[in-house]
């Protein structure tokens, strides 16, 4: 079964998981487990169980959170959490190639997202410094804080989510502000799109099939959708525990991975499936613990 560039790369890729597809080739679902330390493979047409295709601490793996496919021959990209380090892996074996950002390179401490620009550099949210990083997409070398720290803490702080929108312009959550922002790379300018209530902790971000974008909120337990025709947020999901990454597949229809199974328990986490039109809940589509799941992360 061939490895392909995943589509979320078309509109610019989350805490472990992504979908992979053409018009004739299987879809594949990849999902980061990250209590033991590996990324899993699964049917992206039944959630069955494949393969464990990074093994657990495979290149020093630790604490894996969000995966993408690079341009570099569609290799897997995961970023490790507790080693604040982006490591690489071959997309056909899921063998360790190298450490692609060193620990700590930019001062990156507590990354939580990544994605690839086009301009083939590598993008990452530096959660616990406050900044989203630059790195070489060809050699991990560190370039410079893409979005800098504006040393205000009210205006951001704990960014996660981040994608490159159609408009090319970077959008990213700020977990402690409870915000969205946009960031034009062009003008230099950086402003918040929305502000949610207090203790919501928006998350991983996705951009729809519809152009509009979707944010998990795992303090709220809802997925939010920034409409960008009316420039407001609406409510898409109202009831899932502690969302961390929402993706939609090549049917239209929204996964999200979730830490948590039941309110106010912490378990080894599951992906839920909602229809991609109106956020009504389909099915636990992998179940917590199939294949060893353990902490589900990005897509």
């Amino acid at each position: 079964m061939r490895v392909l560039k995943p589509f979320t790369l078309a509109i610019a890729t989350v805490t472990g998981l992504v979908m992979g597809a053409t018009q004739a080739d299987a879809v594949e679902l990849y999902v980061s487990s990250f209590n033991n330390d590996s990324v899993l493979r699964f049917d992206g047409d039944t959630g069955a169980f494949i393969d464990t295709f990074v093994p657990e601490g495979s290149g020093g793996l630790d604490g894996p959170v969000s995966l993408t496919f690079g341009p570099d021959d569609n290799n897997l990209y995961v970023i490790s959490f507790l080693t604040n380090s982006v490591l690489r892996y071959d997309n056909q074996t899921g063998n360790f190639i190298d450490e692609f950002v060193s620990s700590g390179s930019g001062n990156l401490f507590f990354p939580q997202d990544l994605t690839f620009g086009l301009d083939a550099n590598l993008y990452v949210s530096n959660t616990g410094n406050d900044s989203v990083n630059q790195y070489d997409g060809a050699t991990g070398a560190f370039l410079e804080e893409f979005v800098p720290n504006p040393n205000n803490p009210t205006f951001l702080n704990a960014p996660f989510g981040v994608r490159f929108g159609p408009d090319d312009n970077f959008y990213f959550t700020s977990t402690f502000t409870n915000s969205l922002l946009r960031f034009d790379p062009t003008a230099s300018t950086l402003e918040t799109l929305a502000t949610l209530d207090p203790g919501t902790f928006p998350g991983g971000i996705a951009f729809g099939p519809d152009g509009n974008l979707y944010i998990a909120n795992f303090g709220a337990n809802s997925i939010d959708r920034y409409n960008f025709e009316t420039d407001r947020i609406e409510p898409f999901v109202l009831d899932i525990d502690s969302p961390v990454q929402p993706i939609f597949g090549p049917d239209g229809n929204l996964y999200v991975s979730s830490n948590s199974t039941g309110k106010g328990i912490t378990v080894a986490g599951s992906v839920f499936r909602f229809d991609g039109r109106t956020g009504e809940a389909i099915d636990e589509f992998i179940p917590t613990g199939t294949g060893g799941l353990d902490g589900a992360g990005w897509l």
